[in-house]
Protein backbone atom coordinates (compact mmCIF):
# COMPACT_ATOMS: atom_id res chain seq x y z
CA UNK A 1 0.00 0.00 0.00
CA UNK A 2 1.24 3.76 -0.89
CA UNK A 3 1.40 5.56 2.03
CA UNK A 4 2.51 9.16 2.06
CA UNK A 5 4.60 7.99 5.12
CA UNK A 6 5.01 4.86 7.40
CA UNK A 7 4.79 4.66 10.84
CA UNK A 8 6.19 1.80 13.64
CA UNK A 9 2.39 0.51 15.18
CA UNK A 10 3.53 -2.90 15.30
CA UNK A 11 2.78 -2.52 19.57
CA UNK A 12 -0.72 -1.59 18.44
CA UNK A 13 -4.01 -3.48 18.67
CA UNK A 14 -6.87 -1.33 17.45
CA UNK A 15 -10.73 -1.88 17.49
CA UNK A 16 -11.97 0.04 14.55
CA UNK A 17 -15.99 0.06 15.04
CA UNK A 18 -18.03 0.67 11.69
CA UNK A 19 -15.29 -1.14 10.24
CA UNK A 20 -16.96 -2.78 7.32
CA UNK A 21 -17.63 0.53 5.51
CA UNK A 22 -15.58 2.28 3.11
CA UNK A 23 -13.71 4.51 5.20
CA UNK A 24 -13.07 2.73 7.99
CA UNK A 25 -12.19 -0.69 6.06
CA UNK A 26 -9.37 1.79 4.55
CA UNK A 27 -8.32 2.84 7.56
CA UNK A 28 -7.89 -0.92 8.48
CA UNK A 29 -5.80 -1.13 5.95
CA UNK A 30 -3.72 1.83 6.52
CA UNK A 31 -3.21 0.74 9.86
CA UNK A 32 -2.57 -3.14 9.00
CA UNK A 33 0.06 -2.01 6.20
CA UNK A 34 2.15 -0.12 9.31
CA UNK A 35 2.06 -3.47 11.29
CA UNK A 36 -0.86 -2.88 13.43
CA UNK A 37 -3.11 -5.82 14.54
CA UNK A 38 -6.73 -4.64 13.10
CA UNK A 39 -10.08 -5.44 14.24
CA UNK A 40 -12.96 -4.20 12.10
CA UNK A 41 -16.26 -4.58 14.53
CA UNK A 42 -19.32 -3.94 12.74
CA UNK A 43 -22.92 -5.06 12.67
CA UNK A 44 -22.68 -6.22 9.15
CA UNK A 45 -20.36 -9.07 10.20
CA UNK A 46 -20.09 -10.26 6.53
CA UNK A 47 -18.93 -6.64 5.16
CA UNK A 48 -16.52 -6.66 8.24
CA UNK A 49 -14.65 -10.12 7.77
CA UNK A 50 -14.65 -9.55 3.81
CA UNK A 51 -12.42 -6.31 4.76
CA UNK A 52 -10.64 -8.22 6.93
CA UNK A 53 -9.71 -11.02 4.63
CA UNK A 54 -8.78 -8.03 1.83
CA UNK A 55 -6.02 -6.97 4.76
CA UNK A 56 -4.52 -10.55 5.37
CA UNK A 57 -4.11 -11.46 1.53
CA UNK A 58 -2.05 -8.50 1.59
CA UNK A 59 -0.23 -9.77 4.58
CA UNK A 60 -1.82 -7.91 7.18
CA UNK A 61 -2.90 -8.99 10.76
CA UNK A 62 -7.00 -8.65 10.87
CA UNK A 63 -9.83 -10.34 12.05
CA UNK A 64 -13.72 -9.36 11.25
CA UNK A 65 -16.14 -9.04 14.01
CA UNK A 66 -20.07 -8.95 14.61
CA UNK A 67 -20.47 -6.38 16.69
CA UNK A 68 -23.64 -4.11 17.17
CA UNK A 69 -22.19 -1.00 18.64
CA UNK A 70 -25.53 0.09 20.53
CA UNK A 71 -25.47 -3.26 23.02
CA UNK A 72 -22.87 -3.17 25.65
CA UNK A 73 -23.00 -6.45 25.74
CA UNK A 74 -22.47 -7.31 21.87
CA UNK A 75 -19.34 -4.99 22.47
CA UNK A 76 -17.83 -6.67 25.72
CA UNK A 77 -18.30 -10.13 23.42
CA UNK A 78 -16.37 -8.36 20.58
CA UNK A 79 -13.64 -7.50 23.20
CA UNK A 80 -13.12 -10.75 23.91
CA UNK A 81 -12.94 -12.83 20.25
CA UNK A 82 -10.08 -9.59 20.05
CA UNK A 83 -8.22 -10.09 22.77
CA UNK A 84 -8.44 -13.86 22.36
CA UNK A 85 -6.57 -13.01 18.65
CA UNK A 86 -4.44 -10.42 19.15
CA UNK A 87 -4.44 -9.04 23.05
CA UNK A 88 -6.05 -6.03 24.86
CA UNK A 89 -6.87 -3.03 22.71
CA UNK A 90 -4.78 -0.13 23.19
CA UNK A 91 -6.37 1.67 20.26
CA UNK A 92 -9.97 2.75 19.55
CA UNK A 93 -11.16 3.73 16.73
CA UNK A 94 -15.08 4.83 16.62
CA UNK A 95 -16.25 4.85 13.31
CA UNK A 96 -19.52 3.83 13.67
CA UNK A 97 -22.35 6.27 12.64
CA UNK A 98 -24.72 7.68 9.74
CA UNK A 99 -27.43 9.44 9.42
CA UNK A 100 -31.43 8.36 9.00
CA UNK A 101 -34.26 9.56 6.75
CA UNK A 102 -36.73 10.71 10.00
CA UNK A 103 -34.41 13.20 10.91
CA UNK A 104 -33.65 14.77 7.78
CA UNK A 105 -36.46 17.48 6.06
CA UNK A 106 -36.89 17.48 2.79
CA UNK A 107 -37.04 21.50 2.22
CA UNK A 108 -33.40 23.42 3.46
CA UNK A 109 -35.93 26.87 4.27
CA UNK A 110 -39.42 26.87 6.02
CA UNK A 111 -41.93 29.23 4.57
CA UNK A 112 -45.50 29.40 5.37
CA UNK A 113 -46.17 28.41 1.55
CA UNK A 114 -44.71 24.94 2.20
CA UNK A 115 -47.57 22.42 2.22
CA UNK A 116 -46.45 19.29 0.81
CA UNK A 117 -42.71 18.71 2.15
CA UNK A 118 -41.32 17.06 5.08
CA UNK A 119 -40.44 20.13 7.25
CA UNK A 120 -38.80 20.13 11.03
CA UNK A 121 -42.31 20.04 12.20
CA UNK A 122 -42.96 16.99 10.22
CA UNK A 123 -39.76 15.06 11.87
CA UNK A 124 -39.75 11.93 14.22
CA UNK A 125 -38.26 12.12 17.46
CA UNK A 126 -37.42 8.81 17.82
CA UNK A 127 -35.27 9.22 14.57
CA UNK A 128 -33.34 12.05 15.83
CA UNK A 129 -33.01 9.97 18.64
CA UNK A 130 -31.68 6.82 16.54
CA UNK A 131 -29.10 9.50 14.67
CA UNK A 132 -27.55 10.36 18.31
CA UNK A 133 -27.59 6.90 19.28
CA UNK A 134 -25.67 5.97 16.29
CA UNK A 135 -23.22 8.76 16.50
CA UNK A 136 -22.71 9.41 20.37
CA UNK A 137 -23.96 6.45 22.47
CA UNK A 138 -22.04 4.39 20.04
CA UNK A 139 -18.70 6.44 20.89
CA UNK A 140 -19.84 6.58 24.69
CA UNK A 141 -20.05 2.81 24.84
CA UNK A 142 -17.56 1.65 23.24
CA UNK A 143 -14.98 3.92 24.67
CA UNK A 144 -16.42 2.47 28.50
CA UNK A 145 -15.49 -1.07 27.72
CA UNK A 146 -12.82 -0.17 25.91
CA UNK A 147 -11.00 2.48 27.67
CA UNK A 148 -11.01 0.67 31.10
CA UNK A 149 -7.78 -1.63 29.60
CA UNK A 150 -5.99 1.30 28.66
CA UNK A 151 -6.48 3.11 32.03
CA UNK A 152 -5.21 -0.29 33.41
CA UNK A 153 -1.98 -0.73 30.82
CA UNK A 154 -1.23 2.85 31.42
CA UNK A 155 -2.13 4.62 28.19
CA UNK A 156 -3.65 4.39 25.07
CA UNK A 157 -5.14 6.10 21.61
CA UNK A 158 -8.62 7.02 20.84
CA UNK A 159 -9.82 8.44 17.53
CA UNK A 160 -13.32 10.34 17.34
CA UNK A 161 -14.30 10.18 13.82
CA UNK A 162 -16.62 13.97 13.81
CA UNK A 163 -17.37 15.56 10.07
CA UNK A 164 -17.69 19.13 8.65
CA UNK A 165 -21.39 19.11 10.32
CA UNK A 166 -19.81 19.67 13.85
CA UNK A 167 -18.42 22.79 12.37
CA UNK A 168 -20.99 23.85 10.33
CA UNK A 169 -24.28 22.50 10.31
CA UNK A 170 -25.66 21.22 6.47
CA UNK A 171 -29.13 22.40 5.68
CA UNK A 172 -31.82 19.78 5.58
CA UNK A 173 -29.62 16.78 8.36
CA UNK A 174 -30.36 18.82 11.86
CA UNK A 175 -30.29 15.21 13.89
CA UNK A 176 -27.08 14.64 12.21
CA UNK A 177 -25.41 17.87 12.70
CA UNK A 178 -26.28 17.95 16.12
CA UNK A 179 -24.91 14.74 16.88
CA UNK A 180 -21.96 14.75 14.68
CA UNK A 181 -21.26 18.42 16.98
CA UNK A 182 -21.97 16.31 20.06
CA UNK A 183 -18.94 13.74 19.21
CA UNK A 184 -16.40 16.70 18.56
CA UNK A 185 -17.57 17.99 22.17
CA UNK A 186 -17.54 14.70 23.60
CA UNK A 187 -14.12 13.99 22.33
CA UNK A 188 -12.66 17.48 24.18
CA UNK A 189 -14.00 16.03 27.32
CA UNK A 190 -13.11 12.08 27.32
CA UNK A 191 -9.48 13.78 26.33
CA UNK A 192 -9.33 16.17 29.76
CA UNK A 193 -10.97 13.06 31.78
CA UNK A 194 -7.99 10.60 30.50
CA UNK A 195 -5.59 13.28 29.99
CA UNK A 196 -3.89 11.65 33.74
CA UNK A 197 -3.82 7.87 32.47
CA UNK A 198 -2.07 9.19 29.19
CA UNK A 199 -5.01 8.15 26.90
CA UNK A 200 -4.99 10.39 24.11
CA UNK A 201 -8.81 11.42 22.65
CA UNK A 202 -8.70 13.07 19.58
CA UNK A 203 -11.17 13.35 15.97
CA UNK A 204 -10.90 13.64 12.69
CA UNK A 205 -13.83 15.56 10.69
CA UNK A 206 -13.70 14.82 6.93
CA UNK A 207 -14.89 17.07 4.90
CA UNK A 208 -17.24 15.76 1.40
CA UNK A 209 -16.39 11.55 0.53
CA UNK A 210 -18.75 9.55 -1.44
CA UNK A 211 -19.90 6.45 0.25
CA UNK A 212 -22.40 4.31 0.46
CA UNK A 213 -24.53 5.96 2.64
CA UNK A 214 -24.81 9.21 0.71
CA UNK A 215 -23.68 8.04 -2.88
CA UNK A 216 -27.96 8.69 -3.57
CA UNK A 217 -27.78 12.21 -2.46
CA UNK A 218 -24.97 13.16 -4.60
CA UNK A 219 -25.12 11.03 -7.46
CA UNK A 220 -28.03 10.57 -9.34
CA UNK A 221 -28.98 6.52 -10.84
CA UNK A 222 -27.32 7.89 -14.59
CA UNK A 223 -24.57 8.67 -12.22
CA UNK A 224 -25.10 13.01 -12.77
CA UNK A 225 -23.95 15.03 -9.75
CA UNK A 226 -27.09 16.42 -8.02
CA UNK A 227 -28.27 20.05 -6.92
CA UNK A 228 -26.79 19.44 -3.46
CA UNK A 229 -23.37 17.82 -5.07
CA UNK A 230 -23.02 21.06 -7.01
CA UNK A 231 -23.80 23.27 -4.20
CA UNK A 232 -21.01 21.15 -1.91
CA UNK A 233 -18.18 22.02 -4.68
CA UNK A 234 -19.26 25.15 -5.19
CA UNK A 235 -18.47 25.63 -1.22
CA UNK A 236 -15.13 23.67 -1.44
CA UNK A 237 -12.04 25.64 -2.28
CA UNK A 238 -10.77 22.95 -4.20
CA UNK A 239 -13.19 21.79 -5.87
CA UNK A 240 -13.59 18.31 -5.41
CA UNK A 241 -14.84 14.82 -3.19
CA UNK A 242 -12.43 14.01 -0.66
CA UNK A 243 -10.42 10.53 -1.86
CA UNK A 244 -9.51 7.68 1.50
CA UNK A 245 -5.69 8.74 0.71
CA UNK A 246 -6.60 12.26 1.58
CA UNK A 247 -7.30 11.33 5.09
CA UNK A 248 -4.09 8.96 5.66
CA UNK A 249 -1.72 11.55 6.78
CA UNK A 250 -3.80 12.59 9.24
CA UNK A 251 -4.84 9.24 10.91
CA UNK A 252 -1.11 8.17 10.77
CA UNK A 253 -0.17 11.67 12.34
CA UNK A 254 -2.56 10.61 15.58
CA UNK A 255 -2.15 6.61 15.57
CA UNK A 256 1.57 7.68 15.97
CA UNK A 257 2.62 8.49 19.62
CA UNK A 258 5.80 9.45 18.43
CA UNK A 259 4.16 12.18 15.70
CA UNK A 260 1.71 13.14 18.19
CA UNK A 261 2.58 12.11 21.46
CA UNK A 262 1.55 15.36 22.81
CA UNK A 263 -1.64 16.06 20.67
CA UNK A 264 -5.03 15.58 22.93
CA UNK A 265 -8.28 17.37 22.60
CA UNK A 266 -7.80 18.63 18.82
CA UNK A 267 -10.62 18.03 15.81
CA UNK A 268 -9.09 17.40 12.67
CA UNK A 269 -10.91 18.83 9.74
CA UNK A 270 -10.00 17.11 6.30
CA UNK A 271 -12.19 19.51 3.88
CA UNK A 272 -10.40 20.31 1.31
CA UNK A 273 -11.04 24.10 2.64
CA UNK A 274 -15.06 23.84 2.92
CA UNK A 275 -14.82 24.73 6.87
CA UNK A 276 -12.99 28.14 5.91
CA UNK A 277 -15.02 29.15 2.93
CA UNK A 278 -18.03 32.08 3.75
CA UNK A 279 -19.27 31.54 0.21
CA UNK A 280 -17.79 35.12 -0.75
Amino acid sequence: MNLPFKVDLSDKTVAITGGGGVLMSEFGKILASCDAKVALLDINDGAAKSAAQEIAREGGAAIGVKCDCLDRTSIEQAKEEIERAFGKVNFLINGAGGNNPRGTTDIEFMTKQVTDKKTFFDLDAQGLRFVFDLNILTAFLTTQVFARDMVEMGGGNIINISSMNAFRPLTKIPAYSAAKAGVSNFTQWLAVHFAPCNIRVNAIAPGFFVTNQNRGLLYSEDGRPTQRTEKILAHTPMGRFGEVCDLEGTLLFLASDEASGFVTGVIIPVDGGFSAYSGV
